[in-house]
């Protein structure tokens, strides 16, 4: 009798850590930066604009805002990360925000998902940046959302990396390639 009770203990154990497992996008990258510099690369708008989009409004304070314009050339709401906010602060540790799908995907756009930076030096020159974005809902938009950001994030971090060996992104060639795209939709 005790090894069955314990069997089916053991059976709804797993079913309920299978249930809690929510499936999120995790990526991690080493910057060759001390850890203020890519600290700042991420709360700042000058840091933003000079790796992940050509126009930012960053307050790096909780409730602040965390508005990414990955096209600041289109209407309000469809720029990009529009009307994000900081969800939590820990100076030079963590920093999270809330998160949207692209306008392409209107119905999850609508929702929200988080995303969690996770700071850590590994020299006095280098710093590991860990991404963890979860929140997501399952099925349709969800999925090409989800397989979306999977693609994207590496990118963005590269980007942070290539910051730092480079110099920070030159958006004038990505505005004009906007601007056309504009005049040709009228």
């Amino acid at each position: 009798m005790l090894q069955k009770v314990l069997s089916i203990c053991l059976a709804l154990l797993v079913a309920g850590v299978a249930q809690a497992v929510e499936r999120t996008i995790e990526k991690e990258v080493v910057v060759d930066a001390p850890l203020q510099q890519v600290w700042d690369a991420w709360t700042t708008r000058e840091g933003i604009v000079s790796f992940f989009a050509p126009a930012a409004e960053i307050e790096a304070r909780p409730g602040g805002a965390f508005h990414v314009y990955i096209n600041p050339l289109a209407s309000i709401g469809q720029r990009g990360a529009d009307y994000m906010r900081v969800m939590a602060i820990q100076p030079m540790k963590m920093l999270s925000f809330d998160w949207n799908a692209p306008p392409q995907l209107p119905e999850v756009r609508q929702q929200r998902t988080f995303v969690v930076l996770r700071f850590e030096p590994v020299s006095p020159t280098q710093t590991r940046v860990r991404l963890t974005h979860a929140g997501w809902g399952e099925g349709g938009e969800w999925d090409k959302a989800y397989t979306y950001f999977d693609r994207v994030w590496p990118t963005v971090l590269a980007n942070l990396q290539k910051r730092f060996v480079t110099g920070p992104i030159d958006w004038t060639e990505w505005l004009n390639q906007l601007r056309k795209m504009q005049e040709q939709s009228k």
